[in-house]
């Protein structure tokens, strides 16, 4: 498509030229070659379509990269990403060795934090202010913030001493398109709200201000008496008074598609000495009609045809909605099941639970810590909670799983969705930790399912148990007829031979079982005959099956998809070295780094974790190359 003026934007200097009719039509250029790329690369499209104008105003008004402009999150910098200089290769998008779809300090100077996780920007923003005051330096600090992050406790955390610091200049923009993922929970979600709607607002704040404006610069018993007035005017008549007792000075609400009010509260915010808040009011989804219609589904989408807006399915059921029919169908039996998720019922298949239950499902917003401590105080009652969470995000609530739940022995299930590789959401999204940072804690049990009806069994299992439990499924898919969702079974926790052989041991949990049957096939075309083993039970694990099958072997290879420090491997490892098995050990992990983004399948190959990446370490340690050497736990021989 021609993008005359777009075409011509390679810095944020070039935007600050143009007139009003050019940046009207650039705004519309960018939408159009948003919708245009993201529907071949998949990605954050109404996030983005959201902030086109604001995006463009906050870069003719700041001096970036002097200027410090701090995304919360990082979806929604499409738009700041093709001004800044990356507009030709847009197209590598979350593609393996492309741009990420977040802010990434290494692409670009004009991206001043990595994000990719919720309400970090005005932390992340003041701290950077707090650096300028203390070496004298001269520049402004701008942290963009969603009405959705602001539901994140460590977001109020950060207003909270931002206004207490009066001397710290600090502008923060709150980006209000009324939702995050799904719609917005809570009381600040309800406060917004009625400033958004508030028409009479604008027209008490200003004449508010007039009247203060008129009354002389007096002392004295009189002074005080009126700026008691002025306060108890602030508290009946003026909006945002949350802000203004946090110590920021408000600004708006605003409309964020009006770029003239945008631009021109920017500028206003700028010249303010202390800390101040710009309330802006944006649509998600702004200029696709599929994205306004449905916002929820075009915040992260596959490809799509852009033409209706109808998404490019994949084949299979993943194993997010194995997890959501089952917990319905457990539901209808027991009254107790409850459900839980932070702002992403969608994404863990709670949306139609949300339907059905609506009582016994509860959104706690952008908030991982609230939503395991009231699993806890749910479970301490007799309920039977399940937080359902993305791997990643469960590590913002670690201390209260920790503390408030294997410590008193609760039985709290955590559904940990998009455990191991996640593919084009990349480092901040990667669920390659969960083993590391929960096998350690006492009282809780590990379920590690190969497929559909060990997820569904695990789950039946899990809510029989009077502990912990956790769950942990990838993004993937699996075969659904082969699921027998009424007949759920107590998940055994057993070593599973998934096949016999001799010599050669390959020994793996989760989905990577699977590969590891892949990749025995692939070593009988050569005449290696390899036994398969598969363990649904991290913790506690059949150390047992392991001992006898290993001393049955002369060599053995260890399979995961997740970091090799602290992972399946060290497990089996340690089990080796302290029962003195006489088999030697090899590994294929994570490396000790932070894995970048691309396709699940591409990343899996570039790590060995595939048939290719088994076939090559048996054979390269048999004929003494020692293949991905990397990657290899200390062996233990015999």
């Amino acid at each position: 498509m021609n993008y005359p003026i777009l075409s011509k934007i390679n810095s944020p200097d070039d935007i600050k030229t143009l007139n009003g009719e050019e940046i009207s039509k650039l705004c519309e250029e960018i939408r159009e070659f948003l919708i245009e790329n993201v529907s071949k690369t998949g990605g954050h499209l109404a996030p983005n379509l959201g902030v086109v104008e604001l995006t463009i105003a906050l870069h003719r008004v700041f001096n970036s990269p002097i200027d410090k402009i701090v995304w919360d999150v990082g979806h929604q910098t499409y738009v700041h990403k093709i001004i800044t200089g990356r507009r030709d290769n847009f197209h590598t998008l979350r593609k393996y060795g492309g741009l990420s779809g977040f802010p990434k300090c290494k692409e670009s100077v004009h991206d001043h934090f990595e994000t990719g996780h919720s309400s970090t920007s005005i932390s992340a923003a003041l701290g950077m202010a707090l650096a300028r005051e203390i070496k004298g330096e001269n520049y402004n600090v701008v942290a963009v913030i969603g009405d959705g992050a602001m539901t994140g406790g460590m977001a109020f955390e950060a207003l909270n001493f931002a206004g207490h610091k009066q001397d710290c200049k600090l502008i923060v923009v709150l980006n209000d398109n009324e939702m995050s993922i799904t719609n917005n929970v809570g009381g600040l979600s309800s406060y917004l709200n009625r400033l958004r709607t508030d028409s009479k607002y604008t027209k008490i704040k200003k004449d508010i201000q007039y009247i203060l404006n008129k009354v002389p610069a007096i002392g004295g018993k009189l002074y005080k008496s009126l700026e008691r007035v002025k306060d108890s005017l602030k508290y009946l008549l003026v909006a945002g008074i949350l802000f203004e007792e946090l110590g920021f000075k408000y600004l708006g609400p605003i409309d964020g598609h009006n770029f003239n009010v945008v631009e021109d509260t920017l500028r206003k915010a700028k010249k303010v000495d202390g800390p101040v808040l710009v309330h802006v009011i944006t649509k998600k989804g702004k200029g696709y009609w599929p994205a306004e219609d449905n916002p929820q589904l075009f915040h992260g989408v596959g490809q799509f045809e852009k033409e209706t807006g109808r998404v490019i399915e994949g084949k299979g059921i993943s194993f997010t909605e194995v997890f959501s029919k089952s917990i319905i169908e457990q539901a209808e039996k027991n009254p107790n099941i409850i459900a839980i998720t932070a702002a992403m019922a969608p994404g863990t298949g709670l949306d139609e639970f949300a339907q059905k239950y609506p009582q016994r499902f509860f959104d706690v917003g952008i908030a991982e810590q609230n939503a395991v401590t009231m699993a806890a105080g749910l479970a301490k009652e007799g309920m039977k909670p399940i937080f359902a969470v993305y791997s990643t995000f469960l590590q913002r609530g670690y201390d209260q799983v920790l503390h408030d739940v294997c410590l008193p022995n609760l039985p709290v299930i955590f559904a940990i969705d998009r455990a191991g590789i996640v593919g084009a959401d990349g480092e901040t999204h990667q669920g390659i930790y969960d083993i590391a940072f929960l096998r350690h804690i006492p009282n809780i049990t590990i379920i590690s399912p190969k497929d559909g009806q060990e997820l569904r069994d695990g789950i039946h299992t899990a809510l029989t148990l009077k502990t912990p439990v956790a769950i942990r499924y990838p993004k993937d898919i699996v075969v659904e007829e082969f699921i027998d969702y009424n007949n759920p079974r107590i998940l055994e926790n057993k070593g599973q031979v998934l096949k016999q052989g001799e010599e050669v041991l390959l020994i793996s949990t989760g989905v990577t079982s699977n590969i590891s049957l892949e990749g025995a096939k692939k070593l009988l075309d050569v005449g290696i005959n390899a036994t398969v083993v598969h363990f649904p039970y991290i913790k506690p694990f059949d150390k047992d099956t392991l001992i006898t099958l290993a001393q049955k072997h002369r060599l053995a290879l260890v399979i995961e998809d997740h970091t090799k420090i602290g992972g399946f491997g060290e497990l089996v490892s340690s089990i080796f070295i302290e029962e003195n098995v006489h088999c030697k050990l090899l590994s294929i992990s994570l490396p000790d780094k932070f894995i970048e983004h691309g396709s699940r399948k591409k990343i899996l190959d570039k790590y060995g974790i595939s048939a290719e990446g088994i076939y090559k370490k048996i054979i390269g340690e048999i004929s003494g190359v020692g293949y991905g050497k990397e990657s290899a736990i200390r062996p233990v021989i015999g």
